[in-house]
């Protein structure tokens, strides 16, 4: 099979993994288990897998000091700020809610790229804000949803502070990329973001009730540490590798279909109109703010 096939079919899993994700923490959070201490073992889990991968590479560990600065704060935005939100975010609202606003990274992107890189705001990404932020405020205030969640505006308030914050570690994470290889970045990303997690998930994660876990809470707990994290990384580093970050990027859009899929067979979830033109302002918005312009990764 062509390389560049396999980089696409694993690029579409790992986006898989990504939409189905949300799911699967709806599943275990809080029902058995806090969104804190699911931080823990999602991260925690990821960063010795990602470390022990460096056996089996001729890469060498080390950094340059003057990158230690920016990987520390692309550890705080890309994970420890990234996970925190989107893990607590997805555990109170719905896995229609968290995908579609998902999407608004790329927005958040367009707006900062022109605060930090000067990038210019032309017609077309001003008019792809406007639609993008209208769908997303549409979605947010009308909580039409079958779901569990004690807080759905709350939740939905996360997933875009979630979003902001990955924007900012894709705009952040740009010359670490052009200097070292996507894997070594993700690794010490997720070492700096882990000093962060750790001490505040760690009382959540040793009082969790291991007890209480149900055959099917191991296996979503599996899916979201294993899956959707260290091998849904790994197969998007392989995109960026053989694809670039333009193509691989564009598949963050599958992401809404596969979150819809699977939140209607298990969780019962209504596919209402104010959802599909919400869903269809955001889309329309992401589209214009990006037009001409590469779309970076955008990952759970």
């Amino acid at each position: 099979m062509n390389i560049k096939i396999k980089a696409h079919i694993g690029v579409l899993i790992a986006n898989f993994f990504f939409g189905a994700c949300v799911v699967a923490v709806k599943h275990i959070t809080p029902s058995v288990m806090p969104p804190f201490a699911l931080n823990v073992a999602r991260v925690g889990t990821a960063l010795l897998l990602f470390w022990l991968l460096i056996f089996f590479s001729d890469t060498k560990a080390s950094i340059n000091k003057k990158d230690l600065p920016r990987f520390i704060v692309c550890g705080i935005c890309g994970v420890a700020i990234n996970q925190i939100f989107f893990i607590k975010g997805a555990s109170l609202s719905s896995p229609i809610h968290v995908s579609l606003l998902a999407l608004s990274t790329p927005i958040a992107l367009t707006i900062i790229a022109a605060w930090l890189l000067n990038e210019q705001l032309t017609r077309n990404k001003i008019l792809g804000l406007l639609l993008g932020i209208s769908g997303a405020a549409i979605l947010i205030f009308s909580r039409v949803s079958n779901a569990e969640g004690k807080d759905m505006l709350l939740g939905d308030l996360f997933i875009i502070l979630n979003a902001v914050s990955y924007a900012f570690y894709l705009v952040l994470v740009r010359p670490l990329m052009a200097r070292y290889s996507p894997l070594h970045v993700t690794r010490w990303v997720f070492l700096f973001g882990a000093t962060v997690i750790l001490p505040i998930g760690m009382k959540d994660f040793m009082n969790t009730n291991w007890s209480a876990f149900l055959f099917t809470h191991w296996l979503s707990l599996f899916f979201v540490v294993i899956g959707a994290t260290f091998i849904a990384y790994l197969f998007i580093v392989y995109g960026i590798s053989h694809l670039g970050p333009s193509i691989t990027g564009i598949y963050v859009y599958t992401q809404p279909v596969f979150a819809t899929i699977t939140g209607i067979v298990l969780f019962h979830e209504q596919l209402s109109w104010i959802k599909i033109f919400a869903a269809a302002l955001i889309f329309g918005g992401v589209f214009l703010a990006n037009k001409k312009r590469d779309i970076d990764t955008v990952v759970e």
